[in-house]
């Protein structure tokens, strides 16, 4: 069972927005597309994670902190009486590790993910102690992108390959069950405790009059253009969208970029930049916002 969800992190979803209206940085953009793809490997990492016992706990994205130390957990599965914490890493290409560092094989190093991992553990234990329970955790690298291999691994490293996760799992499954109630009140403190922002974003600064205006495609984010009354189109790839879920995307959106400025009917108006008329905005806004206000200086806020 699902007791924390994993969703889109705050970071990804800005970048996301800035990386289709703004040239970013070589280093800003490297960030996005690591973030993005890790976030991918999450996924499909959750996907595998379906077939445990409903009756196990899984909990997603913990940003927690112990001895004023701040560690992040990917998932957290407790399983009988036991805690498995995985750090899940989508890495694609050859690796390799020697003395205890890590390499890709055109020998430029990388962050020791084990490092992380065992950090993590220390911090959690830690908690636990803090949070009254004394339970055994078992800590687990695991590579989820079938074009990943690693080069003179040990064989104690604890890490589940691409070939081994459907194994893994089904070992997983084996794991004796336990009293649900009391690990259930321990997944209610973890949840309590974890941090509701994170204060490491990493987001170039930037201002409205940088980013491009319009209504980005749901395919392949391009530009959507007026084809007919009441729909837009994509003219790379041919789809189609109603302008009013158009609309309320690039309003949703507006908010994430800019959540200081007010919903305005000309706001709007000039971000999607394509449509017809101020009020074809008005009437979108006024049937999915509350409007505040009257005359010019009126605006929109969620229901």
């Amino acid at each position: 069972m699902i007791i924390k969800p994993r969703f889109e992190p705050e970071e990804l979803n800005l970048l996301r927005y800035l990386y289709r209206r703004l040239e970013l940085s070589v280093k800003d953009e490297n960030h996005y597309l690591n973030l993005e793809k890790g976030f991918a490997g999450e996924l499909q990492f959750d996907r595998l994670m379906q077939e445990v016992p409903d009756d196990w706990m899984i909990l997603n994205d913990l940003l927690l902190e112990s001895s004023n130390t701040l560690f992040q957990i990917d998932t957290m599965l407790i399983a009988g009486a036991t805690i498995y914490i995985f750090e899940v890493k989508n890495y694609e290409g050859d690796f390799y590790i020697e003395n205890e560092h890590w390499y890709t094989t055109s020998k430029t190093e990388i962050k020791n993910p084990l490092l992380q991992l065992h950090r993590s553990e220390t911090l959690l234990r830690g908690l636990l102690k803090e949070l009254g329970f004394n339970l055994p955790i078992k800590p687990y690298l695991v590579f989820v992108n079938p074009g990943f291999q690693l080069y003179q691994a040990p064989l104690n490293l604890p890490a589940v390959f691409p070939t081994q996760l459907n194994r893994f799992i089904e070992k997983l499954k084996s794991t004796p069950a336990a009293s649900k109630a009391r690990y259930a009140k321990l997944a209610e403190q973890l949840i309590f405790r974890c941090l509701k922002e994170n204060p490491f974003l990493r987001v170039p600064e930037y201002s409205y009059e940088q980013l491009r205006e319009g209504i980005l495609c749901t395919t392949c984010t391009s530009f959507l253009t007026p084809f007919s009354q009441g729909i837009l189109i994509c003219n790379e790839c041919g789809c189609k969208e109603e302008s009013d879920s158009a609309v309320l995307r690039s309003v949703e959106e507006f908010k994430t970029l800019f959540p200081e400025m007010k919903i305005t009917t000309n706001g709007i108006y000039e971000w999607c930049s394509i449509i017809s008329s101020t009020k074809v905005i008005q009437r979108i806004l006024s049937r999915n916002y509350e409007k505040k206000g009257r005359g010019k200086s009126s605006f929109y806020v969620s229901q």
